[in-house]
């Protein structure tokens, strides 16, 4: 196995532990501070989200392509230049990052929340979003750590401090809000205020991840530096202009899904105050904002690492013209995501009371569980938006890709209101769908564009798809139906637990072995898959 492969798998891997945890931790922390805390603690975090990725302006990943390119020319400490400007730019703009935000709760809270006898109120927004804002004074520099190292292709120290930052930061909400709510008689909102405190405790930890990683390195690094030979010698504001340029385009691109949030977090108690439907708004923003949104997003995780994975082989395929090449590695890509994403979105909908009753109670199942119903297909958008993005900034089309994000995006800031007016909690949804479906068809057309590419092939395995997915369907509904003679699954948890066991153990199994049988997956994923053959076979 290559190292560039091995890096790529060990960070995927990463990547999807860390969101598969962050899911995980939201069951018992959903326990303890219900549906409001839940949703207060997402009316703090994606403000806070937004502002550190605007505070990075994707630097981490910048130098670490910045860091490669000069390595490979034996120039060592051109990157070392680089690392260190880059890190007082981090400090300076994470500390920038946290006095906005710090300083504007309240504004920001205020424009979240109008009603004043509401479970949340713009004080409680305003809290948490201060304690959350803190973590934005050390993440910037610490990511840029990660993002050197991966420009000495060394991909340990970022998959090891992720896991390890994501561990540190579950333990300290979950112990820290046990200790406010059940042994200090404190409040949900001090609970939550310091659940958000703990992005700060875990990119500490990560920190000195990393910082044992450094001192191992050090020594090599510097042997690196002594022994070349020539040195570009570039000004430093030189070496900013070519880091701002890889890092531009791809700052909203990577904003998508919170900027979606935020649009809802400004309209959604409002139009829902507006429409008279403001009894469900604690349990309906805890679905779409939070809990609700942590199921979703699980089955587009793939397609974060596969868009990382495919994009250094389909820029070389696409800078060499090898025609043949790219339009393989495309057709893939996208199948890839469809065969995956499409069956787990639909199960999900079909599951969608047994999915939110089973992992956080039944209690407003009524409402949470047909939103998580509507949201589970908005899965599949959000996965090739962000597979079609990472293909256009593979064929050097990057700035299209934010182009058809902004189109997305005023499409929701403008409609998202009256759909919930409309449609109630799920019209926030729609606004979603919307804006994810513009923004992916418009960078499909730029790819069929741009590159005369066809989609014929893809859109027949599409075809094929559906038919296994809907025959998925029939046995779910099949099992849902007889086990409701005997299994009291919507009334009673266990027996809920137990029905989204069996129903989505048993749909994937259809479903993968009529993929399997039928050479779907042989063809999408370029050749047989030995040790799911034996288990088939026997």
């Amino acid at each position: 196995m290559s190292k560039v492969v091995r890096g790529t798998m060990l960070l995927t891997g990463a990547s999807f532990l860390s969101k598969f945890l962050g899911m995980l931790y939201v069951i018992p922390f959903y326990a303890l501070v219900g549906a409001t805390g839940t949703a207060l603690y997402a009316y703090a975090y994606v403000p806070y989200s937004i502002f550190l990725s605007i505070s990075t302006v994707g630097i981490p990943v910048a130098v670490s392509k910045f860091v490669s390119k000069y390595n490979s020319h034996g120039d060592y400490e051109t990157g070392m230049r680089m690392f260190k400007a880059g890190s007082l730019l981090m400090l300076g703009t994470g500390l920038l990052a946290f006095l906005i935000l710090f300083f504007s709760a309240d504004w920001i809270a205020g424009f979240q929340i109008k009603g004043e006898d509401t479970a949340i109120t713009a004080d409680d927004v305003a809290f948490v979003t201060r304690m959350v804002s803190i973590a934005l004074v050390i993440i910037p520099s610490m990511s840029i750590i990660r993002g050197f190292f991966q420009g000495h292709q060394s991909m340990g120290p970022t998959a090891v401090s992720q896991i390890v930052e994501q561990i540190v930061r579950i333990g300290f909400i979950l112990i820290g809000a046990y200790i406010i709510i059940n042994l200090l008689g404190g409040t949900i909102v001090t609970a939550v205020g310091f659940a958000t405190f703990a992005a700060f405790i875990g990119a500490v930890g990560s920190c000195l991840v990393l910082a044992v990683y450094w001192k191992k390195r050090k020594p090599f690094i510097k042997k690196q530096i002594a022994q070349q030979k020539y040195t570009y010698a570039i000004p430093t504001s030189e070496l900013f202009k070519e880091l701002f340029r890889y890092a531009g385009p791809f700052v909203l691109v990577g904003l998508a899904i919170p900027l979606y949030q935020l649009v809802d977090q400004f309209t959604f108690e409002p139009a829902l105050l507006a429409s008279g439907r403001e009894n469900i708004f604690i349990p309906a923003a805890a679905a779409i904002m939070n809990a609700g949104h942590k199921i979703v997003i699980i089955p587009m995780t793939i397609a974060t690492g596969l868009s990382l994975a495919m994009l250094p082989s389909l820029t070389e395929s696409y800078t060499q013209k090898n025609e043949v090449m790219y339009t393989k590695q495309i057709n893939q890509a996208l199948q890839i995501i469809l065969v995956v994403v499409i069956p787990a979105s639909v199960g999900i909908a079909i599951l969608s009371n047994e999915a939110y009753g089973g992992l956080y109670g039944l209690k407003d199942i009524g409402v949470t569980g047909p939103l998580l119903a509507w949201y589970a297909p908005v899965a599949l958008l959000f996965a090739l938006f962000t597979v079609t993005a990472g293909i256009l900034q593979g064929i050097d089309q990057q700035n299209y890709a934010v182009l058809s994000l902004m189109a997305g995006l005023l499409v929701k800031v403008l409609l998202n209101s009256q759909l919930i007016h409309m449609f109630g909690a799920k019209g926030a949804i729609f606004g979603t769908a919307l804006a994810a479906g513009i923004a992916v068809t418009l960078n499909l057309w730029r790819i069929k564009t741009a590159l005369n590419f066809k989609f014929k092939q893809t859109l027949k395995r599409t075809i094929l798809i559906g038919i296994f997915t809907f025959i998925m369907c029939i046995v779910v509904w099949a099992l849902k139906a007889v086990m409701g003679l005997f299994l009291p699954y919507e009334t009673s948890r266990p027996a809920t637990i137990v029905m989204l066991a069996v129903g989505a153990g048993s749909g994937a199994f259809v479903y993968f072995v009529l993929a399997y049988k039928s050479t779907l997956l042989e063809h999408i994923f370029g050749g047989r898959i030995p040790l799911v053959g034996r288990f088939l076979r026997k």
